[in-house]
């Protein structure tokens, strides 16, 4: 072991994303529709009232405006102000007014009336709800602080006491509640009747609520020390010394930190302790080292448990999270001994085969579990899962295993970084020294080789090599002289290890992001048919014994050993509007699926214009232009008015110009059609199967750089031809400039609850966060709505960077200060309501939000705030204009899972044995009062179907659950990029795809993490300036802004 004196400080060194659910389905020949209305739907290629053209007339107020709101946002949307150049601004009330548009069937003097008088003060409850809401502003704690909220924003009470808030039809609108102390999500309007009732198994297991008195002590542990695991150790001493004498016979279950729990009172109300913790045998046969720990033991408070029964009885609104916790931790103290603990779950080698990932990687399997409140009271969620883990390998294999390659070679700058990376953080012991196995923490990596390493071995500074030392200390031959050692220890004094004397400690989880052919690896075997799955689940349940549990028995709690049956329905597939010259001109899918034959797109768009431009090696001119050609059939046979013949012909260019040759045929192109007064709609793209950051490149360009709209296509796909591959191809493509490929009949014929009686507006929202491991790239949140009405199908969308891992989304409402206007308002909800506007004629009068990826824990946060957003974005527009709200959120990481009551029975499966498309359950699994429902909307493909769950945070719309459920699951069939229904609500997928875009945009940025990194997914790194925001909304003020959507690009679906 060698110790350097002083030195100075060296520098800082997933679930797989869901398949695209492409495919075909069967289709066969159904019954016709009810007769629609009006002579059915002509589906021509412009909507009859509520399409202004494909993609003619310019959209929004600018991009998302985050460097450069005065420029991005200047001028201001005329049409807000002239209703399509018809009359004055609307604070005169004028007939061109947001409100009174041509088309907008609003009565003048109506919900919106004209000029600015002030209204009278809202009433401050939500319709439904017995709970007053409280008018003082108490800041949700991410907000106080916060650096760069402007001060225009006044506390959301105040601010919304100035809008008129009486609807018609008696609708009141309440103003969002000032704080969470205040808040009650909406309680659940009834239970749903729609569609087949049937029975299904949720992985939920019936907890019986214990009738003990729990206590909660302080625990404080001095010297304190960040490791649970030593915390663990040192309370685990404590009971086995004192359980019997001081701690009056009691089992405690201990969280690892500040509490400890226990099923009835200690004898007393505060003791302190002496515990001696002897460190294990290192086998070195020295003195093992001895730690003196203090203990203090002091009653805090008794959990509650008589109210956590008042709440899952329904008789108490709010979630007793305190004794929710206490059960959790006595559920978890025996797994915790036994198994590696991972955030919820536990894994060991034990509980299932070691699989090889790569690249030095393995996985373990393991079980989630959880503690949840339910309608059939508590019940423990129980599912398999796996994640990977380091293998325990000497590190220099674990090396060879990383580069993929031998140890001869020297290391190249980009080994090092890679190395680095993988390495740092990671617990390896010495084998150099017979049984004495130390363990040391790996800081980074020495930046010589260790034959140039040398350190300081007394006072007077003589110098000696590591190799001399440790052939003289050790009588050990380092063979690898010409790579770094490791340096372990603080960064201050490091020490030097030799990468052959190190192994890696056993029982290491692998944290930071994993290559595409671990995730596929890790992906094979986490793919469980639901038998197999259901059957695991049941043998880990049994493995656990709960029954025999010492904790669960110390506190009572009983876990039944029966997966919950509960009921459940299948709701209808919708009919679908095809065009009118096709064979078919409806269809009704058939288990979630059909397909194009003999169908024409509801709305063909227009390509007149093309080019296409090759990047692959193996793909040959003719071979591309044949490919070309064959899709422009495609195209026109589904429906489209697509030119078989290129604007120029198709040129082949190499990767790494990709800037150049996109600028460059662009501007031939441009020369061409400019005198013409022609645009140029489409890129065709071939790209190499492994494409490394090309496809990122090329989008960036495409979208924000040229404004064209671009399909990629991979060279596997350009030799096969298949016609399903070029029918699905032919739906992208179709939406990308501005057609539609279906609508739901329900639609069309005004028949769809509280969305076809007035215009509405869809929205859907997500934020995507970088990878862990990357500590300084911003989030990306993108919000995608709805632009026409009645169909709802088509969504136009926006995305901006904010702070690293913020959840709220900044850019929904913002203001700015501008030298000439004064204070003017923006944001990504205010631009998007008026390019529906500008679409359709009409303004919504109604506002369904589908949030994604929101977990429990910041329900209240993220809905007070966006909701408040949405509100002055509304205000914004029009003094009194607040069209009432419903705000979903939409959770697919969950772990709940069902399962059919018979696997057997062919009539309730699909063909991968999942339950049927449709499959909705509101009731015995779900939250006690609150309006939240599990909808499994897709038909499975592989593995066990994962069920999304909604949640409603907010309904001034007062959605009935069969009107919400239909609603979320028939949407889900008009998802453009396939002919199945997806598995959560398109907008929510649409805004994850346009975020998952926008990674693109960032500026590629090396900072330590070496070459960027390849494979299509690659999230391109960069941040903006410097560690970690604050989470506080407003923080991201340092983030560099994405560069801007160009408007063509923006109005269409450009990310699909």
């Amino acid at each position: 072991m060698v110790r350097k004196k002083r030195t100075d400080t060296p520098s800082g060194g997933g679930e797989g994303s869901q398949s695209h659910e492409t495919g075909g389905g069967s289709g066969h020949g159904p019954q016709r529709p009810p007769q629609q209305q009006g002579g059915g739907y002509s589906g021509g290629r412009v909507a009859p009232q509520s399409q202004q053209g494909g993609r003619g007339g310019s959209y929004g107020t600018g991009g998302r405006g985050l460097g450069m709101p005065q420029q991005q946002y200047s001028g201001g949307p005329p049409e807000y102000h002239q209703g399509r150049g018809r009359g004055g601004s609307y604070h005169q009330g004028g007939r061109g007014g947001f409100g009174g548009g041509r088309g907008s069937g609003v009565r003048a003097g109506g919900p919106f009336p004209g000029g600015p008088s002030r209204p009278p003060v809202p009433e401050l409850h939500q319709a439904t709800q017995t709970f007053q809401v409280e008018v003082i502003r108490q800041p949700a704690p991410s907000e106080s602080g916060s650096s760069s909220r402007p001060p225009e924003q006044a506390p959301l009470a105040e601010h919304l006491q100035q809008l008129s808030i009486q609807q018609e039809a008696g609708q009141a609108i309440q103003p969002a509640p000032p704080s969470s102390k205040s808040l009650r999500f909406p309680s659940r309007p009834g239970k749903g009747s729609t569609g087949t009732k049937c029975i299904v198994k949720a992985n939920h297991f019936f907890a019986e609520l214990p009738d003990k008195d729990l206590h909660q002590y302080d625990v404080t542990i001095t010297p304190e020390v960040a490791s649970r695991g030593v915390n663990r150790a040192v309370m685990a001493q404590l009971v086995k010394l004192y359980k019997e004498s001081h701690l009056g016979k009691r089992l405690p279950a201990y969280d690892g930190r500040k509490s400890l729990y226990t099923a009835g009172p200690l004898p007393f109300v505060s003791k302190e302790f002496k515990i001696t913790l002897i460190d294990d045998d290192d086998g070195s046969g020295t003195q093992r080292r001895e730690r003196e720990f203090k203990v203090v033991i002091k009653l805090a408070a008794r959990a509650d448990l008589h109210h956590l029964g008042l709440f899952l009885q329904g008789k108490h609104a709010d979630a007793p999270q305190e004794a929710l916790q206490v059960l959790d931790i006595v559920l978890r103290e025996l797994p915790t001994t036994r198994y590696c603990p991972v955030g919820r779950s536990f894994y060991s080698p034990g509980l299932g085969r070691r699989q090889s990932l790569g690249e030095g990687l393995e996985s373990w399997r393991g079980f989630y579990q959880s503690i949840r409140p339910t309608q059939m009271g508590l019940s423990l969620n129980i599912d398999m899962s796996s994640t990977a883990f380091i293998e325990p390998l000497p590190v220099i294999d674990f090396v060879t295993q990383l580069l993929n390659r031998e140890v001869s070679r020297p290391l190249s700058d980009s080994d090092r970084v890679k190395i680095k990376k993988a390495l740092r953080g990671v617990k390896v012991e010495v084998t150099h020294r017979g049984n004495m196995r130390r363990k040391y923490r790996i800081s980074g990596l020495t930046s010589q080789a260790t034959r140039e390493l040398t350190f300081p071995v007394d006072e007077r500074g003589t110098m000696k090599s590591v190799v001399e030392y440790f052939h003289e200390t050790y009588g050990f031959v380092i063979q690898h002289t010409q790579w770094p050692c490791l340096q372990v220890g603080n960064q201050q004094r490091p020490n030097y290890l030799p990468m052959e004397v190190c192994k890696i400690v056993e029982g290491q989880r692998y944290s930071k992001r994993l290559n595409e052919r671990q995730i596929t690896a890790l992906l094979k075997v986490t793919c469980q048919r639901p038998p197999e799955r259901e059957y695991d689940i049941m043998k880990t349940v049994k493995h656990n014994a709960y029954h025999e549990d010492p904790y669960a028995k110390e506190f009572g709690i009983k876990i039944s050993e029966k997966l919950a049956s509960v009921e459940a329905r299948i709701l209808p597939a919708p009919w679908l509007k095809y065009h009118d010259a096709g064979r078919e001109k409806d269809c009704l899918p058939q288990v979630g699926q059909w397909n194009m034959m003999n169908k024409k797109m509801v709305n063909g768009g227009t390509v007149n214009n093309w080019i296409c431009i090759n990047f692959s090696r193996q793909v040959q001119d003719s071979v591309a232009r044949d490919f070309c050609y064959e899709l422009a059939q495609m195209c026109y046979i589904s429906g489209m008015a697509f030119s078989p013949e290129p604007v120029l012909p198709a040129i082949s260019a190499r990767p790494e110009q990709v800037e150049k040759v996109l600028k460059t045929r662009y501007h031939d192109a441009m020369i061409k059609l400019q005198p013409q007064n022609k645009e140029l709609d489409l890129l065709i793209v071939i790209l190499p199967d492994n494409n490394g950051s090309l496809y990122g490149d090329l989008k960036r360009i495409c979208e924000t750089d040229l404004g064209v709209v671009s399909q990629c296509c991979l060279t596997k796909h350009v030799f096969k031809k298949s016609k399903q591959y070029l029918a699905n191809v032919a739906l992208k493509i179709n939406v990308k400039v501005g057609g539609r490929n279906t609508v739901l009949v329900d639609a069309i014929s005004r028949r769809i609850p509280l969305v076809s009686d007035r215009p509405t507006i869809i929205f859907g929202a997500d934020v995507t966060h970088p990878h862990p491991g990357e500590d300084s790239s911003p989030s990306i949140a993108a919000v995608v709505a709805s632009q026409d009405w009645p169909e709802v199908t088509k969504y136009a969308g926006l995305v901006c960077a904010q702070a690293h891992r913020q959840e709220l989304i900044q850019d929904l409402y913002k203001t700015w200060q501008d030298p000439v206007r004064g204070t003017v308002s923006g944001g990504m909800i205010k631009e998007l309501l008026i390019s529906f506007r500008r679409a359709t004629g009409q303004k919504p009068q109604r506002i369904i939000f589908y949030r994604d990826g929101v977990s429990e824990g910041q329900f209240y946060q993220v809905l007070l705030f966006e909701l408040d957003s949405i509100r002055k974005a509304c205000a914004s527009l029009e003094p009194n204009y607040q069209p009432p709200v419903t705000f979903v959120v939409v959770q697919k990481r969950h772990h709940t899972r069902l399962f059919a009551s018979n696997h057997n029975d062919r009539r309730s499966i699909d063909r991968s044995g999942n339950i049927l498309p449709g499959t909705v359950v509101d009731s015995k699994i779900c939250h006690p009062t609150e309006f939240d429902f599990y909808l499994c909307s897709h038909a499975g493909i592989q593995g066990t179907s994962r069920p999304a769950h909604y949640h409603v945070l907010w309904d001034e719309n007062k959605f009935t659950a069969d009107a919400l459920q239909s609603l979320t699951n028939n949407l889900c069939y008009t998802y453009a990029r396939c002919t199945r229904s997806v598995s959560i609500v398109p907008p929510a997928y649409y805004a994850h795809l346009a975020a998952f875009r926008a990674r693109f945009y960032m500026e590629p940025e090396t900072s330590d993490s070496g070459s960027m990194t390849s494979g299509t997914v690659a999230a391109r790194g960069g941040a903006g300036a410097g560690g970690r925001s604050t989470r506080g909304p407003g923080a991201s003020s340092a983030v560099r802004p994405l560069p801007a959507l160009k408007e063509n690009v923006k109005r269409v679906m450009f990310y699909c």
